[in-house]
């Protein structure tokens, strides 16, 4: 595939693109929830060499069928003990057969999932793949003008490579992940692919702000890139790139939009939206006003803020002027702040902020204070809170794993997810596996739930999920206000950034 050379951005695009890729309709959560990973493994009958924890707290009871209650606080963790590193870990086992590694593990959330497991006979290293280890590629904004602020999405492809390397193999082959620096960079993100080429059998759990860069190089080399999100059109429109968190800009589901004309009525007939002028948002902001029209807004204020903006009180006094009553933002949570407190500033108080997951975020939390207070998130996940969820409890327990005192988020989980995905499917294809195959296989996958750690995902297709749940903060703590575990609907069809 030919494709048009990339102009490096200027640092502050690059700049407005890393702080502005958690809003594109994408999750991102801090919690600080640690969990003991002893305790956390018996989930699957296995056990790991960890320091003491601390106990966890109770979670809140849960509602009706209407609103949810309160997500109880989880307690503080002590030190966890080091674990060794996860790559170049050999095997005995003779390549290309079958041996006792590869057997499922029992349980639910066996690393190596409850799918068909294939034979080995046939099995052929290639790139990427030496008779000990099979490398993947995670290709991540570490550097850069906001420094790690995607390592979580490594962090957490590391920590299912970790959880998988302890108790099973493919094909007598352990993981390797090979840490590539995107940089909030197009150009960077192109060099990392084109070097992932070369070096690594797939891409896996991979976020960037400015994903396009590499999705020519990725289709031109036939690389498998299985990422956590898909940000920009370019990267969406890769024939061998897919996201456990899909976002197609011109699908919008309206499972949460409709919750809201159900409850907010009038505030609905009296819309805003707002986002940063950089990057992919302008476009995932005109798709998402354009959907809410087509189920019954009425968005009366369309408006970009620069993100060297400091001063949002212009933008207050036009929706004061224009009554405006429901404020839809995109934008980084730093933003969130300062928007919040020219509202306040100026007493205008709608009926309903919203925003996505970007703000669900312990960081959010303490910097808003009470100026976040009554805020809505809606997103597509569970709650990390969600002691219930015995696959989020692995993440949280592994995640500690690879970084002890690291900080769960939305980025991390789906690329957890990925991981799964990806083992699961290379599993299944055993002798067969190579770069053609498991592109294949990836695309036959729909209605992905990650072992439930998120809404059904149709990865093969390219498209998010029409499930969503809306959670409120209420002080300082998250609470669900909508009804079930998701809320189901249909995709609105804007023609927008398709």
């Amino acid at each position: 595939m030919s494709f048009l050379p990339l102009r490096r951005p200027g640092r502050r695009t690059r700049l407005a693109a890393a702080l502005l890729a958690g809003s594109l309709a994408v999750t991102l959560a801090a919690c600080g929830s640690q969990l003991d990973p002893d305790t956390v493994a018996k989930v699957n009958g296995t056990t790991n060499e960890a320091g003491d924890t601390g106990d966890v707290g109770d979670v809140g009871d849960t509602g009706d069928t209407g609103d949810t209650g309160d997500v109880g606080d989880v307690g503080d963790t002590g030190d966890t003990g080091s674990t060794g590193d996860t790559g170049d870990t050999g095997s005995s086992d003779k390549p290309g057969t079958q041996n006792a590694s590869d057997s499922p593990q029992k349980g639910e959330n066996s690393s190596t999932g409850d799918g068909p497991k294939a034979s080995c006979n046939g099995f052929k290293n290639q790139t990427g793949i030496t008779d000990s280890k099979i490398t993947i590629a995670n290709v991540s904004d570490l550097s850069g003008p906001v420094p790690g602020i995607f390592e979580s999405a490594q962090m957490g492809t590391r920590a299912y490579v970790a959880y998988f390397n302890s108790q099973s193999s493919i094909c007598g082959r352990k993981l390797e992940v090979m840490a590539l620096d995107s940089r909030a960079d197009a150009g960077a993100d192109q060099k990392a692919y084109l070097q992932a080429c070369d070096q690594a059998f797939a891409a896996v759990g991979s976020m960037s702000a400015f994903d396009s860069g590499g999705a020519g190089v990725t289709q031109s080399c036939g690389l498998p890139d299985l990422r956590s999100v898909s940000v920009n059109p370019e990267r969406q429109k890769c024939s061998t790139c897919f996201a456990t968190q899909p976002v197609g800009t011109s699908k919008v589901p309206d499972s949460y939009g409709k919750w809201f004309m159900s409850k907010y009525k009038d505030a609905t007939q009296h819309t805003a939206v707002l986002y940063i002028n950089a990057g992919a948002a302008p476009v995932n902001a005109k798709s998402m006003a354009a959907a809410w029209k087509k189920i019954g807004f009425k968005v009366d204020y369309e408006q970009g803020i620069d993100v060297a903006e400091f001063n949002f009180a212009p933008y207050v006094q036009q929706m004061k002027s224009k009554g405006i009553k429901f404020v839809m933002y995109q934008g980084p949570y730093q933003n969130t702040v300062k928007l919040q407190q020219a509202m306040k500033q100026q007493q205008f108080k709608p009926d309903v902020y919203l925003q996505d997951a970007t703000i669900y975020d312990k960081r959010y939390v303490d910097q808003a204070g009470g100026d976040g207070d009554g805020s809505f998130v809606f997103m597509s996940n569970d709650l990390f809170e969600n002691r219930n969820n015995k696959e989020m409890q692995l993440y949280l327990s592994w995640l500690q794993q690879v970084k002890p005192g690291a900080a769960p988020n939305m980025y991390g989980l789906y690329a957890w997810s990925a991981a799964r995905l990806f083992v699961e499917k290379s599993l299944a294809l055993g002798g067969r596996l190579d770069r053609k195959t498991l592109i294949s296989a990836i695309n036959s996958v729909n209605d992905w739930t990650g072992n439930g750690l998120h809404a059904k995902q149709h990865i093969g297709a390219s498209v998010g999920a029409e499930c969503t749940k809306v959670i409120q903060l209420k002080g300082s703590t998250w609470r669900q206000v909508s009804p079930g575990s998701y809320m189901c609907g249909s995709m609105v069809s804007t023609g927008i950034g398709g």
